[in-house]
């Protein structure tokens, strides 16, 4: 009727709903702020690819001015930085790829390998030490050296044992000559909470090491004979790497750690030195040429994408053991 106002309106577009204002100008508001958590999202993600590749173009630049200087007698050098490991660090074939140039290059007069490394995954810490071993039997008269610098414990002195000479700080941390397996417990607050675990298997130990079940004692005798073993094989390859400059003590292979000061009498590593230091007293070049792996934008992007799901993925199998 005329003279009436409605006090609806309808959304254009949909004749058959009636909205109120307040209604409408809600919805608008609604839609505004799903606009901007999206906008700030894009944001982020793209401020994250620029970084990436301002990090991947400072690399890049980097090793084209260590190609430049490499036609000159120089020291290689090959840091490891981090755990060891595919989804949780380095990996040996980044390492190893990295010793492989760092010894084909005709002009270095000698390989460091410069270590700071908490440990990492058995099967890659031991992937490296071949590797050495192998490199420094093809190239018998470039010296392959490791420098320890704040850390180099579990699988990272695993891999230092297969160089020709170990050099640290006083102060450095070095050992840990020992093998781990991680897992937890939760049957006991089950039980207080009334939850039940239902788990069905193919496979008698297939639920092995679940936190939600009690522990196996076969299942826990079979584990740890595996970790003796692995340890084994650890223990093994320092003998081999250290020779009879080693000096064997009850707690050596026990998993404890020392100084780089103990570490010196307990002949794990030969002697104290700096990466500048020993290129200066030991090699006699002073000169180094840095050629470490330098993943590409695209790889860097996906590595901080995918680490932490492949870590994840790792634990749920029962997969997160290794040395360190």
């Amino acid at each position: 009727m005329f003279g009436k106002k409605d006090k609806t309106n309808v959304l254009p577009g949909d004749g058959s709903s009636n909205y109120s204002d307040s209604q409408i100008l809600r919805d608008l508001a609604k839609a505004y702020s799903r606009e901007l958590k999206w906008r700030r999202i894009f944001k982020f993600a793209l401020l994250g690819l620029v970084i990436l590749y301002v990090i991947s173009a400072m690399r890049i630049a980097a090793s084209v001015g260590g190609a430049v200087s490499s036609s000159a007698p120089h020291v290689a050098l090959v840091e490891l930085s981090g755990p060891i490991g595919i989804s949780i660090g380095v990996s040996a074939d980044q390492i190893n790829q990295s010793l492989r140039k760092a010894f084909a290059a005709k002009q270095s007069k000698a390989v460091v390998l410069r270590v700071d490394s908490p440990g990492g995954t058995p099967v890659q810490s031991a992937e490296i030490n071949a590797e050495m071993t192998r490199l420094r039997a093809e190239y018998p008269k470039k010296p392959l050296l490791v420098v320890i610098n704040e850390l180099c414990a579990s699988g990272g002195y695993y891999v230092a044992v297969a160089a020709d000479s170990i050099y640290a700080n006083p102060a450095s941390i070095v050992g840990s000559i020992g093998v781990r397996m991680d897992g937890f417990g939760f049957v006991g607050a089950m039980e207080k909470l009334g939850v039940e675990r239902r788990t069905l298997t193919a496979g008698t130990n297939k639920a092995l090491l679940d936190p939600f079940m009690p522990s196996n004692p076969g299942q826990v005798t079979h584990l740890q004979s595996m970790l003796d073993d692995v340890h084994q094989q650890f223990i093994d390859a320092v003998k081999q790497g250290r020779g009879d400059s080693l000096s064997e003590t009850a707690d050596l292979f026990t998993g404890l750690v020392w100084s780089g000061s103990q570490a010196k009498e307990l002949g794990l590593i030969d002697d104290f030195g700096s990466l500048d230091s020993v290129a200066r007293d030991v090699v006699g070049v002073d000169a180094i040429v840095d050629y470490s792996f330098q993943p590409g934008f695209l790889e860097e992007f996906s590595r901080s994408f995918g680490v932490s799901v492949g870590a994840g993925i790792a634990q749920k199998m029962g997969l997160d053991f290794g040395l360190r």
